[in-house]
Order: structure tokens, then sequence, then C-alpha cells
């Protein structure tokens, strides 16, 4: 009576263990797989080498060869992450903390021809006498004749107390100046303040290097005091500002807000969330209205901080929409001079908005200049954005046709953007005064706009007292 259902026991628990074994065979064989074929592709890329160490008709640098390797490799992945050799790494070392070896130039580059824009106050180019408008034409006594902006600017940076000749051809004069200039420690100041019309406190932060929140408040203290009056708005212009050191955004919005999440970040792993706060201690000013400025290349550590101020709205914020560079990197150090910068998660704003190639939507859309340039831009689209740049991130998983129709009208906006570029180059120059304009902040449009609409928001709350 119990035999044949006993029977069938059997067959059925001999059948799920042959079907776990099948399983574990079949993952172990999978892992298995996957070692061997790691392994096979490690052993092609040395079959490689050794063919170009043998047989490439020239002697090859073998450490060359595998740095080219591994930047190579670093760029299948996304346009953020990179292999930093020697230079790249000490690079950026420097610019994360705003100081390095220099002469205290500001350079710029027009139809191949490297320009004084201004000297730094109280560095060495200042002390020697070099003005804007100078034309660089040797450095170290040779020319620089096809050099990129980024080539001269290098090759004049370098070990303090170093010295460095520089041959200048200015308006007026004949020949070529020579100057003997001796590299010093220059420190970069990140934020350029003003105060506007006696009740404005202007702040621009050009980049969020070491130190960046404490010059801010430095800023706005000294501001404080200098004006006769009571400030009635705060200005702080984040445009074209690329980001730097998340501690710093989480540092400047701190200043701005009481408490709460500044940013967190979304990893591969759901469990690994990093959640950054806003610091308690330090100084504060919760209460003066505030207008923040960006643009589209307002990027990441930039975005953090105006997404921040957005979603508690302490601040309103104006001009176009940002960059949307909202992935996270991380910078590793391989050794004593070189390192790997790799993205690991997305950044998050305080409601879980994401930025990645999304950016900050401003709350009130703010033209440039005057109308018709506005128009003109929104019609050219001149800013690249993070959506533009190639293996970009998107803000979430897409399926495959999802992602075959992005790729289809990112590919149609790319030739869009060429056609104008193209367009632009042959039909006008840029003004040679406009490349040594001083900005002036009282003489800009948009900043002009933002202490209307701080003078605005004013009178209304005025009006509502009152009333």
């Amino acid at each position: 009576m119990f035999l044949r259902p006993f029977f069938y026991s059997l067959i059925i628990i001999s059948s799920l263990l042959s079907s776990s074994l099948y399983s574990k065979e079949n993952k172990n064989s999978s892992k298995l797989n996957d070692n061997k074929s790691r392994f096979e592709q490690l052993e092609l890329f040395n079959k490689v080498l050794h063919l170009v160490e043998t047989q490439y008709y020239r002697q090859v640098d073998t450490e060359k060869l595998i740095e080219g390797a591994l930047k190579g490799m670093m760029d299948t992945l996304d346009p953020h992450s990179a292999f930093l050799n020697k230079d790249f790494f000490e690079k950026m070392q420097n610019d994360t903390q705003g100081e390095f070896g220099g002469l205290g130039l500001e350079v710029t580059q027009r139809d191949g021809i490297i320009f004084v824009v201004t000297p730094i106050d109280d560095t060495p180019a200042f002390r020697a006498g070099l003005k804007a408008r100078d034309r660089l034409v040797e450095i170290n006594n040779e020319p620089i004749v096809g050099l990129s902006l980024e080539q001269a600017i290098e090759k004049m940076r370098g070990k303090i107390g170093e010295t460095i000749n520089l041959g200048i051809s200015r308006e007026g004069v004949e020949g070529v100046k020579y100057y003997s200039l001796k590299r010093e420690l220059i420190k970069v100041k990140p934020v350029k303040a003003e105060l506007l019309n006696d009740h404005f406190i202007y702040l621009r932060l050009t980049q969020f290097q070491k130190r960046s929140a404490e010059s801010m408040e430095e800023a706005i203290k000294n501001l404080k005091n200098k004006s006769k009056s009571q400030i009635e708005g705060i200005i702080l212009d984040l445009r074209s500002n690329p980001g730097g050191l998340l501690d710093q955004a989480v540092d400047v919005s701190s200043i701005f807000l009481k408490e709460g999440i500044v940013v967190s970040t979304e990893a591969r792993d759901p469990q690994n969330k990093d959640i950054r706060y806003v610091k308690k201690s330090g100084y504060k000013d919760l209460d003066t209205p505030m207008v923040v400025l960006i643009n589209g290349s307002s990027a990441s550590a930039s975005e953090i901080v105006a997404g921040a101020l957005q979603d508690y709205k302490r601040a309103i914020i104006m001009g176009s929409q940002s960059f949307g560079k909202g992935s996270v990197q991380t910078v590793a150090q391989l050794d004593q001079e070189t390192g790997v910068k790799l993205t690991i998660a997305q950044y998050m704003t305080p409601k879980n908005r994401k930025i990645q190639a999304v950016g900050i939507m401003p709350d009130v859309i703010l033209e440039e200049v005057d109308k018709d340039l506005f128009e003109k831009n929104l019609k050219e689209d001149r800013y690249i954005r993070e959506k533009d740049l190639k293996n970009h991130l998107t803000a979430t998983i897409e399926t495959e046709e999802e992602k075959k129709d992005r790729l289809l009208i990112e590919k149609e906006d790319r030739i869009r953007k060429m056609k104008n570029l193209e367009k632009k180059k042959t039909t006008k120059k840029d003004d040679e005064e406009e490349l040594f304009k001083v900005d002036r902040p009282s003489e800009d449009y948009q900043v002009t706009q933002a202490i209307r609409h701080l003078q605005g928001f004013n009178v209304f709350k005025e009006m509502k007292k009152n009333n």
C-alpha cells in the first residue's frame, strides 16, 4: 500500500538532489568559465604586448604602452572615469588644493595667439610688469607657436623657486621684450565678493576647492560690516563653476541651511548609501533673501548646492538649465605617482531628485544678456552638457528601446550643434575688446535682474507685514 507513494517520494527527492547538484555545477562551471575568459583575455593582452615589443620597427617604451592600455580601458566606462598618470595626478591634487607653483598670469588664446588677460595682484608676473594684452611668444627661449593654451600653461607652472624666462610682444614696443621670473606658490582665491547698491552681497564662487566655504564666510562678514545699511539680499553666482570638492559643497550649503540632508548618493549596492547632512556648527545666514545664478556650465558641486537650496526653498534659482554632472567619482591612489578616478555612484538632491544628465532647472529662466541673444542661444543651445558626452551615464536604467530612441535624439542634437558651431566660425569673429573686458557684476545683466527680483521680494514682504 505504501510502496508506490514511497517510491514516488524517492524519485522526487532524487530529482531535487540532481537539480540542486546540476545548479551548483552550473554555477561553478559559469564561475570557472568567467575566470577562464578573463585569463584568456589577459593572455591575449600579453601576446599583443610581446608582439609590439619584439616586432615593432622601432624601440618602444613598455611603460607607455601599458599606460596607454590602462587609459583605453578606463575610456570604455564613462567620460569621468580615467587613469591618472603622474602629471594628471599631480595636477588634480593642485587644482583641489587651490595652490600651485606659477607666475600669477591669467591668459587666453585667440586665433592661435596667447594673450595675457591680467596679471594677478602681488605675484611674480604683476611685480615684473607684465600687462593685459601682452602676447606670449616664447617660454624659456623656445617659440610657442602651435602650442595649445593648456600646454602653454603647463610650461609656465612648475617647481617653486625655479626661474622661467618669458618672451613678450607688446603693442607699440619693437621686437620681443624678455622677462625673467621666479615661480612662487600661487594661491587662487575661490571667492570674489562685492557689495552692490549698498544693500546686496554678490558672491562669485569659481570652484569648490579647499577653503571655499571659509572664504565665503569671511566675505559675507566683511561685506555686512562694510555696508552702512541692512543687507537686503545675497546673490550666489555659480555660473560656469565646474564643481570640485564634495565636502566644500556641503560646507557652502550649510552656511545657508539650518538642518537636513544636503546630498545623498545612489550606488551599485543599495546598502552602500552615503548621506551628507547640513553642518549645524559654524557661521549661518538663514534669513537673508537669496538668489543663485546657474547656467549650462554649472556642474557637479554647483548643482549639489543649487539643488539643496532649491529643495528647501532657501533660494530662488535663476539662469538656465545646469550641466547635469551628477555622478560621483573616487580617486584611488595606485602608488606614489599614479591613481584611478572611478565613477562609483550618482548624486541625489534632498528630495531624491537625480542630477545626472538631467541637471537643475531654474525657478526663473533668465536670458543671458538681452532678449535677442537669449532667443538665439535657445535656438543654438550653445552649451555642451553632461548628456552630450560620449558614454554618459543615464539617471535611470533604460530598456533597449528607450536607449535606441535616446541615442537617435542625441545624434540629431549633436549634428545640429556641429552645424551651428561651423556656421558661427565662418560668419563672425569675436570682438578683441570682448576678450579683455573686465567682468563687473554691476554691469552684468543677470546680476541686475537678480537684484530686481530681490528688491521686488522685499517690497512684497513689507506690504504683507503692513497688511
